[in-house]
């Protein structure tokens, strides 16, 4: 029998919604799941055109006075929606989101179609949000509210034009010697002056002199995640380059999965989820957009999402080169939950 989980119930931290824009004020979005759920952090994804994705959280600010918006496929700056042209706020079950003014449409233009991504922000379920000032220093310490060692780590210089950092636990046998990049398509890269070479600790992570991650008198936004049994499972895999591709297990049925290949430069970001389906139906995951450019969503089964992993189904380089791929993966049910009972399959 497998480990029992630590969550049973991951729809109170971690739910994806699929929704149509309207262009109009206040359109509210409720979630689809049993538990209601209140998100900290929503990244939303344009499926049916090619936009910029649009990520808000609650330590930024959501409000009807203008929500603070960053983009995982640019590097500019944070800029800020008023209450009519953006998210207006986050709801007890859902969101609330304004018109759009212009032509961009990133999170409620007319008759497209969306994916919203919502978190909630608790030590429980391995997620804090940390919002700080960089002081330019070659080493520093930043607390967090973990209480565990965080595993996947995402910053953004909320007032540079600057890449994003990632850190990522099995990102090379010395994974706080390098980095990768959420805005692009580079391999892992070898540089002390993000992590100061340092790993991070059940209460500081620590960053260097980059200006990506701690430039003097410059407002960041970090966003850490450790592993809890049964909800998130953040590792790799060997890519094989054939169809019958590599199974992970994760001990859960998974809800989302993100993946990147770390040895090359070229194959981009990839994330699935079980919210959304090619027209016509077929496998759930068989949907796949990219968080590091504005491509719209592409009708392709590269992953099978299972109800104790994924197995990867595609030879292309996005993920199933002879490489080495990291991801990170959130849980629709545990393969079996806290009093020992299997979850049903998919």
């Amino acid at each position: 029998m497998a480990a029992y989980t630590a969550i049973d119930d991951p729809e109170a931290y971690f739910q994806t919604k699929t929704y149509t824009g309207n262009n109009t004020d206040g359109l509210a979005i409720t979630f689809d799941g049993d538990t209601d759920m209140s998100p900290n952090l929503i990244w939303f994804k344009v499926r049916s055109h090619a936009h910029s994705s649009c990520i808000a959280d609650t330590v930024r600010g959501i409000s009807d006075g203008g929500t603070k918006v960053i983009h995982s496929d640019l590097t500019n700056a944070e800029t800020t929606c008023n209450a009519s042209t953006g998210l207006k706020t986050a709801d007890s079950d859902g969101f609330t989101l304004g018109a759009e003014t212009s032509t961009s449409g990133s999170i409620n233009g007319s008759s497209k179609t969306y994916v919203a991504w919502c978190w909630k922000e608790t030590a429980d379920a391995g997620f804090d949000i940390v919002s700080y000032t960089g002081d330019g220093s070659q080493g520093r310490d930043l607390s967090h509210s973990l209480s565990a060692v965080p595993a996947v780590m995402l910053i953004k210089n909320r007032e540079g034009t600057t890449d994003w950092r990632v850190y990522h636990h099995k990102n090379t046998a010395a994974p706080a010697t390098d980095y990768l990049e959420l805005n692009t398509t580079d391999a892992t890269a070898d540089d002390d002056s993000t992590w100061n070479d340092t790993d991070p600790t059940s209460s500081v992570f620590t960053v260097k002199s980059s200006t990506s991650v701690n430039g003097s008198d410059t407002d960041y936004i970090a966003y850490l995640f450790t592993e809890k049994q049964g909800f998130s499972k953040f590792g790799t895999y060997e890519g094989r380059n054939n169809a019958n591709g590599t199974f992970v297990y994760t001990g859960f049925s998974v809800a989302f999965v993100m993946v990147k290949n770390i040895d090359a430069s070229g194959p981009k970001w990839v994330i699935q989820d079980t919210k959304r389906s090619p027209s016509g139906g077929g496998n759930p995951a068989e949907a796949r957009l990219h968080p590091n450019d504005t491509t719209a969503e592409e009708a392709d089964s590269d992953i099978d999402l299972l109800s104790n992993g994924f197995k990867i189904r595609s030879t292309g380089s996005y993920t199933n080169d002879a490489e080495t791929y990291i991801y990170i993966a959130f849980a629709e049910a545990p393969f079996v939950n806290s009093n020992g009972v299997p979850c049903n399959a998919r």
